[in-house]
């Protein structure tokens, strides 16, 4: 693994198609904070291709995949598709794996942290909760550090067994109350919340998420070590298509078996989405790595995916709102002067903080300033 492939890297050390995938995945969800997908299923919209679209970013109330189901997949596979790359630059330099062990527990700590973080300051109050993305990735991203050296048989083995685990779980508990498997608030997901947290979510999820889909991560961690290593480009493509495509396929056909349910990660669920997750890296890598075509459009994203984090809690901790509250003085008073109708002032407001958000990171970017933990 400390033997990297630097002719893929541009100047920062960096992959841009793991840049760009990471930015259009933060671009997506800073597109809902700004409220740009709850502006186009405005009943004004209804029946129409734009409302049909837009149900598609907003996620599947219980069995079913849409497309913005795959976005906490998408998130926290690029996690693990990035760490080869920084810790394989520092393990090149000689840093040993006690040190970079020391730095991964002290990024959980703080991913753990700004969940519980936003948690509280989502409700009001103090409150302990883990349904958050950086709470899962908390412990998504350890449990892959541990066994990133490990081989990829290993590796994949490992994931396998959590899933096989969580299926068993669901499928064999048997306390009253919680004993369906796929019944939501009355299964081992719930039954867990109640134990962790004493109280179940508002929307079906669990914190007990956090198991299967730590498949994601070490998949991207798996993924990430074949992008950089010295084998044949070829080669690299082939292998990632095949899985990529394996996964998508086995994960629909095992829906009648196992439903696909977001909120409590299936297994069919998570294998689905895991595949989803290869295809979009392995299109990614060709047209940005490979071909190097429409880099100037890879950029334009690639820039949100340099300062994810930073991005992610300013829009979490209301900067949106805050910027949206100031758009809407002027599109309500200048649109709404010449007639126009709401819904369409409300997605052009969105588009316009939407275009805001992604200024500021550029003004980063210009200035080389990347946050990160």
């Amino acid at each position: 693994m400390e033997n990297i492939d630097r002719t893929l890297l541009d100047k920062y050390g960096r992959l841009l198609s793991l840049d760009f995938y990471r930015g259009l995945t933060m671009f997506l969800l800073v597109a809902e904070g700004a409220g740009l997908w709850y502006a186009i299923v405005d009943p004004y919209f209804e029946g129409t291709l734009l409302s049909m679209i837009g149900t598609q970013f907003h996620h599947h109330p219980w069995n079913g995949l849409r497309f913005w189901d795959l976005v906490q997949p998408f998130f926290m596979f690029i996690v693990g598709v990035a760490m080869p790359i920084s810790f394989g630059k520092r393990w090149a330099r000689g840093d040993s794996w006690r040190d970079t062990f020391g730095h991964a527990l002290y990024r959980s700590l703080v991913l753990l942290t700004l969940g519980l973080t936003l948690h509280c300051i989502y409700a009001g109050e103090l409150v302990f909760e883990l349904w958050n993305v950086l709470s899962q990735l908390s412990f998504t991203y350890l449990v892959a550090f541990l066994i990133m050296r490990k081989s990829w048989k290993f590796q994949i083995s490992f994931s396998v067994g959590l899933l096989v685990l969580t299926e068993l779980l669901y499928r064999l508990w048997s306390v009253e109350g919680f004993s369906q498997p796929f019944t939501p608030d009355h299964n081992f997901g719930s039954w867990m919340d109640l134990i962790l947290m004493g109280k179940l979510s508002g929307g079906h999820w669990v914190a007990v998420n956090a198991i299967p889909t730590a498949a994601h991560t070490i998949w991207g961690v798996i993924a990430g070590q074949l992008l950089i290593s010295g084998r044949e480009t070829g080669e690299k493509i082939k292998k990632l298509l095949l899985a990529g495509f394996g996964l998508v396929v086995m994960g629909y056909l095992l829906d009648p078996l196992t439903p696909i349910i977001k909120r409590i990660a299936t297994t069919s669920f998570t294998i689905v989405s895991g595949g989803w997750c290869l295809l979009a890296l392995v299109a990614s890598f060709y047209l940005f790595d490979v071909k190097k075509t429409r880099i100037t459009s890879a950029r334009f994203f690639a820039i949100v995916g340099m300062n994810p984090l930073f991005i992610y809690l300013f829009s979490e901790l209301g900067g949106v709102d805050w910027v949206y509250s100031m758009v809407e003085v002027f599109t309500i008073g200048i649109l709404g002067w010449v007639s126009m109708p709401a819904a369409w002032i409300g997605i052009l407001t969105s588009a316009i903080v939407l275009g805001l958000m992604w200024y500021l990171t550029y003004f980063l970017y210009k200035r080389e300033i990347f946050i990160s933990i």
